[in-house]
């Protein structure tokens, strides 16, 4: 008899390293492209904004695309996984390109962002696409589905914990200038510092190690202040050059405890080498894991009924609107969350032990998520925990830039429960996928997994148009200290109320979604009791060809 439902260990851990390697890229953007780009490539948050948004857009086609495409896939490997393999290295080179930033006018940059981040969206649509349909045909067990989706959740957040924890520490190592650094005491916890260095350093953040010191640029020609003071301070400097700021705040300082990182350096050597796992990461992927459920023998190959029996897809449809939803709700609050710490707590690497907080209770979101869909179900879960991750999330709006305890705490209770919306998401596509055959005896796996895909790169553009306009509005300038304090009122609303009411209205919509756990009962009987009649189908066949 054909196994369709159980997968060894080995399958579900390979499986789950594709998506560690894709949230090495898709984290790493969604957390740290924005600010990257506004604080130190040079592009306006409104620019950058539109640019998130315009291109996503353009995914909704080649996401569908993708997926007739993956369906319509003949190889000796399936349909899916040679795919996995073919885009490993060019998605990995295209991250590296992101984040590499070439001596361009302010136009020059504002089109190479365009077509680096096109490229970057394209390949990696036609690596995830393939990767997401692949979970619907390893096994055709809803439940053993759910399961492998909690195996791939924990793989996502390793990944994003790798990327978001480690990549501001290597960013310091990476782009570690030693400049010469000579303090001047003017009081207990004043000083006057000067700065030089040996190098031109086209983007260098200045700032206190513990990150609690102000810093106030002046010219020592007039002895006016240039700026007002800021916990650290973005600038290019040229050799020979002195550099002064009166520094405050901070007893007993040294010239150890100034540090001085080259953003542009630190930010493109640490993605290279983040690139290389992430290629190594899908090749394991591609060559652990296998396809089992094929579409019936009897299908004939029509894009035409394909679409119908999409549009007619209701569970499909209400997924891809709340998939939407909820990848802005994420992808708010983790292209925030450098800002924030940067600009509100005056403390850039706190972010990243942060975000690793953000990952340990992820991974435990994910490997709650099976045993809580069997006890209420998956849609009733993903409404509770919608409701709750944003109740919580808001409570981030009364937090000052002293309360770290609190703002950690919050942070993590939040993400917990918000870990249980993507872990549901793609093992519910794999339901769409059933009941599609179910109802229609037609199996479109590729195109109905586009569905994640789209919502994952369109939520991520309305987010980062929202961030953009938001800031944009408090008239933000990540190069400008005075901006940045005028703009914090944005970066604490974008940390807290705004995603949550995005969330809240997603658990409304969700309450439209039709398949109950009694309904994929049922139509998980009787899809595999076809394909059991199917198989013995073809073994008799077969064994009348040998005859």
């Amino acid at each position: 008899m054909a196994d369709f439902h159980k997968i060894s260990i080995t399958e579900k851990i390979g499986y789950a390293l594709g998506d560690g390697a894709a949230n090495i890229a898709w984290r790493g953007v969604a957390t740290f492209l924005f600010v990257f780009y506004t604080d130190v490539f040079g592009i306006s948050p409104v620019a950058v904004g539109m640019l998130m948004l315009v291109t996503r857009i353009s995914d909704g086609i080649t996401d569908v695309l993708m997926g007739i495409i993956g369906d319509r896939t003949e190889s000796r490997y399936g349909k899916f996984r040679p795919w996995i393999l073919w885009t490993a290295i060019p998605l990995g080179i295209v991250l590296s390109l992101l984040f590499t930033t070439p001596d361009l006018s302010s136009t020059g940059k504002i089109i190479y962002a365009y077509v680096t981040y096109i490229l970057f969206t394209l390949i990696y649509t036609a690596n995830n696409i393939p990767y997401g349909a692949l979970m619907a045909v390893i096994t055709g067990d809803d439940k053993e589905r759910t399961v492998l989706g909690s195996y791939r959740m924990v793989g996502a957040f390793a990944g994003g914990m790798i990327v978001q924890g480690a990549l501001l520490f290597l960013v310091a190592h990476f782009g570690n200038v030693n400049p010469d650094v000579k303090l001047t005491p003017v009081s207990e916890s004043k000083y006057e510092v000067t700065i030089a260095v040996s190098k031109d350093v086209e983007n260098a953040n200045i700032k206190t190690k513990d990150g609690i010191a102000t810093f106030q640029w002046i010219n020592r020609n007039d002895n006016v202040s240039t700026s007002i003071p800021a916990g650290s301070v973005s600038l290019s400097m040229q050799p020979d050059k002195n550099y002064i700021f009166i520094v405050e705040g901070e007893k007993n300082l040294d010239a150890g405890k100034i540090s001085i990182i080259d953003q542009k350096k630190g930010y493109s050597n640490s993605i290279y080498l983040m690139s290389f796992f992430l290629a190594i990461f899908m090749i394991i992927t591609f060559y652990t894991t296998r396809e089992r459920i094929k579409p019936p023998k009897n299908q004939q190959t029509s894009l035409k009924q394909d679409m119908k029996d999409l549009i007619r897809n209701k569970p499909w449809l209400v997924l891809l609107v709340i998939g939407m939803l909820f990848n802005v709700y994420n992808s708010i609050k983790q292209g925030i969350v450098v800002i924030y710490f940067t600009h509100y707590l005056h403390n850039q690497l706190l972010a990243g032990s942060y975000l690793v907080g953000l990952m340990i209770v992820s991974i435990a979101g994910a490997m709650i998520t099976g045993p809580l869909g069997k006890k209420f179900g998956k849609r009733q879960l993903f409404i509770y925990a919608l409701i709750f991750s944003a109740a919580i999330n808001s409570l981030l709006f009364f937090c000052g830039p002293t309360d770290i305890y609190p703002i950690f705490i919050i942070g993590m209770i939040s993400e917990m429960a918000s870990a249980i919306f993507p872990t549901l998401f793609f093992a519910m596509l794999g339901d769409a996928a059933d009941y599609s055959e179910f109802k229609n005896g037609r199996r479109a796996t590729g195109l109905v997994y586009s569905a994640g895909s789209f919502a994952t790169k369109f939520g991520g553009g309305i987010a980062g148009a929202i961030i953009g306009l938001v800031l944009g509005a408090f008239h933000y300038n990540g190069q400008d200290a005075a901006s940045v304090q005028t703009a914090l009122p944005g970066v604490v609303m974008l940390m807290s109320w705004i995603p949550a009411l995005i969330a809240i209205l997603a658990a409304a919509l969700m309450t439209m979604y039709p398949l109950t756990q009694l309904k994929m009962d049922e139509i998980t009987l009787t899809l595999n009791d076809r394909r059991e009649k199917e198989f013995i189908d073809i073994q008799k066949n077969s064994i009348k060809t040998n005859e």
